[in-house]
């Protein structure tokens, strides 16, 4: 009698619904480590994004012989100047907020005490009214301000790390295309997916501070000419609102509307809506979607949720930076496993049923034709326009 094998068999393969929990509960476990570290992985992948953004001015520096350190620090000095310049513009236009605003306490205290009747004559209670009454103080609005932006030690933290983290990179990011053309005879399809994560981000980010720039200087004149306080400030802030895909021009617009109500009336306030609305929906549904949609290939749906999902994790700057951390998760979980390919139509991309869509297209035009008035129904069993019923 043979004695039994003690080699293990092949392990059952687990069912399909306790795969798809066992990963619902790893990415609810990524997410809240994520979260838990936000103040370490927010200023970190900023620091990629922005590493990725020059790295085209390094490689065209070393097509032209340029040596590689020279190369690697210009991008450097490249993109510390730009954070230079957005953190004086930042500086300056709160400082200028900030000494402006003590002189509007008046009308807030007014609006405030409206308000506050308002919501008595609703059913509030006095004592929730002047907590709402309470709010409407210049030292009140500066923190509410201050707290969106995070106290300064945090602040501090937050750049140095980036700081560190732009020179570390750009370093490295001398050597990524050997690396990458190493680990092209292990895993192409890695290579793949990060070379169109790359492309896309740098399309994304290039486009949006183009046109969000354009923007913001924009609203910053209308601003100025129609005297709202802090037009600097809004229009920096309409800026930084423009990286939030669908809901950022609604944040972006709260504080002029306030303001302007205080300065002048409901007629401001209108005309704001009118300018920060135009240009909204020139930028964000037409311009915008030319240069950037093929590049994201991101369905409104999934970008709408990634805003809300980012946010929730990582803050205010998970918002703004959605749509890189959305490609990136892609990249990694989709894109880099050709077997995986299928699930990218459901994320927004159309390249593989384009042919579908135009087929589609195609068909509806067709029966909007036979449909028109005046014009014999082809469906109907004829072909030149005579009935091909049996004569009696």
């Amino acid at each position: 009698m043979e004695p039994a094998s003690s080699e293990p068999g092949p392990r059952p393969a687990l069912p399909r619904s306790v795969t798809i929990l066992l990963a619902l509960a790893g990415a609810a476990v990524v997410s809240f480590g994520l979260g838990a570290m936000r103040g370490i992985v927010t200023p970190v992948f900023f620091a990629f994004v922005l590493t990725l953004c020059v790295h085209p001015l390094r490689r065209w520096m070393q097509g032209r012989g340029i040596p590689r350190g020279i190369a690697t620090g210009t991008t450097i000095a490249a993109v510390f100047g730009l954070l230079t310049a957005f953190a004086a513009v930042l500086i300056a236009s709160l400082a200028q907020f900030s000494a402006l605003l003590p002189q509007y306490a008046p009308q807030m205290q007014q609006l405030g005490a409206t308000i506050s009747s308002a919501l008595e004559s609703v059913g509030f209670g006095p004592q929730q009214a002047q907590e709402v009454l309470n709010g409407f103080t210049p030292g009140r609005i500066i923190g509410f301000l201050g707290g969106l932006l995070g106290n300064i030690a945090s602040l501090v933290t937050s750049l140095v790390i980036i700081l560190t983290m732009l020179i570390l990179m750009a370093i490295d990011g001398s050597r990524v295309p050997v690396i990458l053309t190493h680990l092209n005879f292990h895993r192409p399809a890695l290579v793949a997916a990060f070379d169109v994560f790359g492309t896309g981000v740098r399309r994304y980010m290039v486009a949006t501070t183009v046109l969000g720039l354009a923007q913001g200087i924009f609203n910053w004149l209308v601003l100025v000419i129609l005297h709202v306080p802090g037009a600097l400030l809004w229009g920096l802030l309409s800026f930084i609102c423009s990286f939030i895909p669908n809901i950022g021009y609604f944040i972006a617009i709260i504080p002029p509307l306030f303001f302007g109500f205080l300065t002048g009336g409901w007629t401001t306030v209108v005309t704001i809506i009118i300018v920060y609305g135009g240009i909204n929906s020139v930028i964000q549904s037409i311009v915008q979607p030319k240069y950037v949609g093929n590049a994201v290939s991101l369905s409104e749906t999934l970008t709408f949720v990634s805003v809300l999902f980012w946010a929730v994790v990582l803050g205010p700057v998970g918002a703004v930076l959605a749509v890189p951390l959305t490609l990136f998760v892609r990249a990694l979980l989709l894109d880099s496993d050709p077997a995986l390919a299928w699930w990218r139509p459901l994320t927004g991309d159309r390249t593989d049923v384009q042919h579908l869509l135009k087929e589609e297209d195609e068909a509806i035009r067709a029966r909007r034709g036979r449909l028109r008035p005046g014009q014999p129904d082809t469906g109907s069993g004829t072909s030149t326009g005579t009935s091909t019923a049996p004569k009696a």
